[in-house]
């Protein structure tokens, strides 16, 4: 027992092979290494592919450069069913069918070997939206943890599915049956219209492989352990408390980069485009960022009336316009001679892919146009920015609420679809121009800085996480942990 009582923790943690969620995932794992625990990162080998390749890596450990920093962070891949230049994006459901019956028997394969490791992983964790983790957990022994990557107002709506579908509210109910008034019965949540459910919850097929996954999931979370939510107490207080009467959820957010720069570790899909030297030219906060992320498509329609708007604005702009943010194959998005026109006039810079952080935190940058990604709206207020939200899918049309009800810290991009140029020119003068919302987003601004100062909430509740976990392994294993934070 001696020998054993030497031993760290050691958690193996798996992301969503998605960008937004790898993200947090990596500094997720750093702060753990950071307290001592061991843990092995498994992406897949596709993940792994796009990061080494848009990166030009020579290492095949993304994690080298923290590990020389004296933490012990392990990493390996995993085949996800499919070769890597398979298209995960224009082949969507074809890829989550996988994920969902194949994926697991690559898990179980690993997980059999990693459980003989020096020292030997104890504790799973993984990303809420896998359905297979309990199952697998048990049969090796784990602590298992889910790793929720959204605001804990979507997790409460999706934990409380049979509440939406019993009240005729769910996405189980006929578009015809469908309730249309407030939801006010949710343990946690004041209120909230149908209008800003999740794109999941609204009614659809029923049958895709994302709805089924979001079901399966949920029935499962009620068996984990602990969640880990990348969220701020203070900003969810009342959600959060009802959801600790049910299970052991501790909100540890946001989950950035030390010192929120550029991140040690490489997670980035695509390669980065330099926008520093540009930005250096404009004046301060006179740049609008426009981003709709990693994996929301919009319109060949929107697409055009937001660059309109942009055109009609006269605003200095930065926009991320991923190649497939249509499609993947339709490569002509922007309108005819928009491109030449902004570089007549000097008024944007347009790039496939950047370092979000490192944009935003430029003095030059005043507001950003938003998807409302949860990653995007934590680093944006991190960064006093105020935002103007188009909502295109998944969480971020209750995101929308969050921001522009709840915190006003930001616009509707538009107030009712469909999009045109002349509303998409007017927001953005107001957005650039909102001495409230700039006001706003510093309050905001000043519970994230808190909840992770030394004895802020987020702080504590790491602390108090990783003494859960040590407590629930040795109750499981008879491993004794001694402490051996990393400084």
């Amino acid at each position: 027992m001696e020998n054993n009582a030497s031993k760290h923790p050691h958690a193996v943690l798996f992301p969503y092979p998605l960008q937004g969620h790898v993200i947090p995932a990596v500094h997720l794992a750093i702060k753990l290494a950071s307290k001592g625990i061991t843990v092995t990162f498994v992406n897949t080998e596709a993940v792994h592919h796009q990061i080494v390749k848009s990166h030009a890596m020579e290492d095949d450990n993304i994690f080298n450069g923290v590990r020389q920093s004296g933490l012990d962070i392990r990493y390996v891949t995993i085949n996800d069913g499919f070769p890597v230049e398979f298209d995960r994006s224009l082949n969507h459901d074809q890829f989550w069918e996988s994920v969902i019956h194949d994926f697991p028997a690559h898990v179980d394969e690993l997980l059999a070997k990693l459980v003989l490791s020096n020292p030997p992983v104890n504790c799973l964790i993984s990303d809420t939206f896998f359905v297979w983790p309990t199952i697998i957990a048990k049969k090796y022994n784990l602590v298992t943890v889910s790793f929720w990557t959204e605001p804990a107002l979507v997790f409460t709506l999706y934990y409380h599915l049979d509440l939406l579908n019993k009240n005729g509210h769910g996405h189980f109910t006929s578009h015809a049956n469908r309730r249309q008034d407030t939801i006010d019965y949710i343990p946690g949540v004041r209120a909230i219209e149908p209008k800003d459910l999740s794109s999941y919850l609204q009614p659809s097929d029923y049958t895709s492989p994302v709805h089924r996954i979001i079901v399966k999931a949920f029935e499962k979370i009620k068996k984990q352990d602990f969640i880990l939510c990348n969220t701020v107490q203070e900003l969810e207080s009342e959600t959060i408390s009802a959801l600790q009467e049910r299970q052991q959820i501790y909100s540890i957010g946001p989950i950035f980069p030390n010192g929120f720069t550029k991140s040690r570790v490489a997670t980035s899909l695509w390669s980065e485009s330099d926008c520093i030297q540009w930005l250096n030219t404009r004046p301060h906060g006179s740049v609008l960022y426009v981003s709709f992320g990693s994996y929301a498509h919009a319109s060949k329609r929107e697409i055009e009336e937001i660059a309109n708007g942009l055109l009609l604005s006269k605003v200095g702009f930065i926009w991320v316009l991923r190649p497939d943010i249509v499609s993947s194959d339709e490569p002509e998005i922007l309108p005819v001679g928009f491109e030449d026109e902004i570089k007549d006039q000097d008024q944007g810079l347009i790039v496939p892919w950047c370092s979000q952080i490192e944009v935003i935190s430029h003095p030059s940058i005043g507001g950003f146009i938003t998807h409302c990604g949860w990653n995007s709206i934590l680093e944006s207020i991190w960064c006093n920015l105020p935002l103007l939200c188009f909502p295109l899918l998944t969480d971020q049309f209750t995101n929308r609420k969050l921001v522009v009800d709840d915190w006003r810290v930001g616009l509707n991009l538009c107030d009712q679809k469909p999009i045109t140029k002349e509303e998409v020119a007017e927001k953005i003068s107001r957005l650039m121009s909102a001495d409230e919302l700039r006001r706003n987003v510093k309050e905001v601004r000043k519970a994230l800085e808190g909840a992770l100062a030394i004895g802020g909430s987020s702080y504590r509740n790491l602390d108090q996480f990783i003494d859960g976990v040590k407590t629930k392994v040795q109750e499981k294993t008879g491993f004794g942990f001694k402490n051996t934070e990393v400084s």
